[in-house]
């Protein structure tokens, strides 16, 4: 029974090994995008925790009319201070659950992990011009409206969900796919970067993913 317990961890251990070292792989090898050398006028954010990335698009008027249906939902577009605009992906049982890390339940993890609905959490951010961890990428104005574009359409349905909240300003709506380990909210980011232009790598699922192909696709200093 030892013997075979063992041999029980040994292969998870395997199998968790071959994941991460996918994505590092994943990382590397980008698909070539086409190059656009247009003035690079629209600087964008990339937030990264200890197991999520978050795209943050500027408080502009052409963002905020775009996302314009969040503020029905309670997303405060309309306060002078907000600067950024928020999105990410992720499962929905993860943000029902999830005030913060310590919250998560480990049932909430498994149906991340093994697929669940994919959901779109919207918020906003002040003035981040202090916090020297964030990364800045710059677009042009085509990649800017092809970013935005590919954005509004992994949202499945502008009715936010009840029930949901981390921040007290944030707001969810059903996203378009599933979520699952395959296909978290790592890839997702480069996924839509990918879309407006921006070299990535072909399979990002890990917060260090996306940061080690953005440093070898040379968009970080």
């Amino acid at each position: 029974m030892r013997r075979i317990a063992l041999r029980c961890i040994a292969g998870l251990l395997g199998v968790i090994a071959v994941y991460f070292g996918a994505a590092v792989l994943g990382a590397l090898f980008s698909f070539a995008s086409p190059p656009d050398d247009g003035p690079q006028t629209h600087e964008i954010v990339l937030a990264a925790g200890p197991i999520h990335y978050d795209i943050l698009l500027p408080a502009s008027a052409e963002v905020l009319d775009a996302f314009g249906f969040t503020q029905r939902a309670g997303v405060p577009l309309g306060d002078s201070r907000v600067r950024w605009l928020v999105l990410g992906l992720g499962s929905r049982a993860f943000y029902t659950t999830a005030g913060d890390y310590t919250d998560v339940t480990t049932s909430a993890v498994w149906t991340a992990a093994t697929g669940d609905s994919a959901v779109l959490r919207v918020d906003v951010a002040g003035d981040l011009s202090a916090v020297s961890s964030l990364r800045r990428l710059r677009l042009t104005q085509d990649q800017f409206e092809a970013l935005i574009v590919e954005i509004q359409s992994s949202i499945e349905d502008q009715t936010p969900l009840t029930g949901l909240g981390l921040t007290g300003t944030d707001a969810f709506f059903p996203a378009k796919g599933r979520f699952d380990i395959f296909r978290t909210c790592n890839v997702w980011v480069s996924k839509v970067l990918k879309s407006a232009g921006v070299r990535m790598g072909w399979w990002t699922p890990t917060p260090y993913s996306v940061t080690l192909s953005l440093w070898v696709n040379g968009h970080l200093d």
